[in-house]
């Protein structure tokens, strides 16, 4: 029988899913099998570790067991000895589930490129030790619009056997960021791989990416920016008016709330328009002789920030 799955990964109960997911990759980076050739010992410790993280990496088993329903080998409590689980954690032919997501923040990607990351070579045939003959996992790029990774989206991309995926986008998407599609791999006797599909974020020709935050250039008019005025703004989600406060300045951001990137969760941040003052298309003989009486009458040094 397995040891408290908690004792195992080195977490309290009270442990976040954060928590638990990162003490799960420590242990399993340290101790897998691929990193360790003919230590039988780091095997049976990434077996111990991998059944922990089968239920407390999933939200509902890990429930089932704080109440006592099923036990550390994922086995109901109540059948006695004879639950359907395997000896690692219920899952059968020796394989380990790294998909295990939830509304905590576990994704699939990430324990994902952590196995691909270990191993380096799961896309030779997959598994160790004769444990498994799964298919290979096949690798993919995929370009995806700004605005994709605010709302999601579903994507089909193509193969070179001919084989086509669908492919659904989550909100809070990233650039570089890994989907792991279990079994739409290479067929394989026990079972098909993988399959990785790497996001590429395109250039956006209005919105930019500055650290979590989403930026654009606002162009106004300099009448707007000495009196104030309202102007339409581009967003992710279609055009909005704006105001613009009187006396604004090149530089000076203005805050859409709710109008930015979405986080893992899609929960939205907010878009900064910077100020850009712009001059007319053509010259203009009035705007030139006010500036020139201006100049004359009562000049200034723009204060310089920093």
């Amino acid at each position: 029988m397995a040891r408290d799955p908690y004792q195992e990964l080195g977490v309290s109960r009270g442990a976040s899913a954060d928590e638990i997911r990162k003490a799960f990759r420590k242990l399993a980076k340290q101790h897998h099998p691929d990193a360790n050739p003919g230590n039988k010992a780091a095997e049976d410790r990434f077996k111990q570790v991998s059944a922990a993280f089968d239920i407390l990496g999933d939200l509902e088993k890990r429930k089932k067991f704080d109440a006592g329903e099923i036990d550390a080998d994922g086995r109901e409590t109540m059948r006695g000895f004879g639950g359907g689980g395997s000896p690692w954690g219920g899952q059968q032919g020796g394989q380990w589930n790294t998909s295990r997501g939830g509304p905590e923040g576990m994704e699939s990607g990430d324990l994902g490129d952590l196995f691909s990351e270990i191993l380096g070579r799961r896309g030779q045939g997959g598994g160790f030790g004769g444990f498994s003959q799964r298919g290979a996992d096949v690798r993919a790029k995929l370009e995806i619009d700004l605005e994709e990774t605010i709302h999601g989206a579903k994507k089909r991309i193509g193969f070179s056997d001919g084989r086509t995926i669908d492919v659904t986008i989550p909100k809070g998407a990233e650039e570089g960021q890994t989907l792991r599609l279990k079994g739409q791999g290479s067929p394989g006797r026990a079972g098909p791989g993988d399959a990785f599909i790497e996001l590429s974020v395109k250039p956006h020709p209005i919105f930019r990416r500055e650290g979590s935050a989403l930026v654009m250039d606002l162009p106004i008019s300099i009448p707007d920016a000495v009196l104030g005025g309202k102007v339409e703004a581009p967003t992710p989600d279609g055009v909005v008016s704006l105001t613009i406060p009187k006396d604004a300045n090149s530089g000076q951001s203005l805050r859409l709330k709710g109008r930015g990137l979405s986080d893992a969760r899609g929960k939205r941040g907010d878009l900064l328009g910077r100020i850009v003052l712009m001059l007319p298309d053509k010259p203009d003989s009035e705007l030139e002789a006010f500036a020139e009486r201006w100049r004359k009458d009562r000049p200034y040094t723009p204060r310089r920030k920093g």
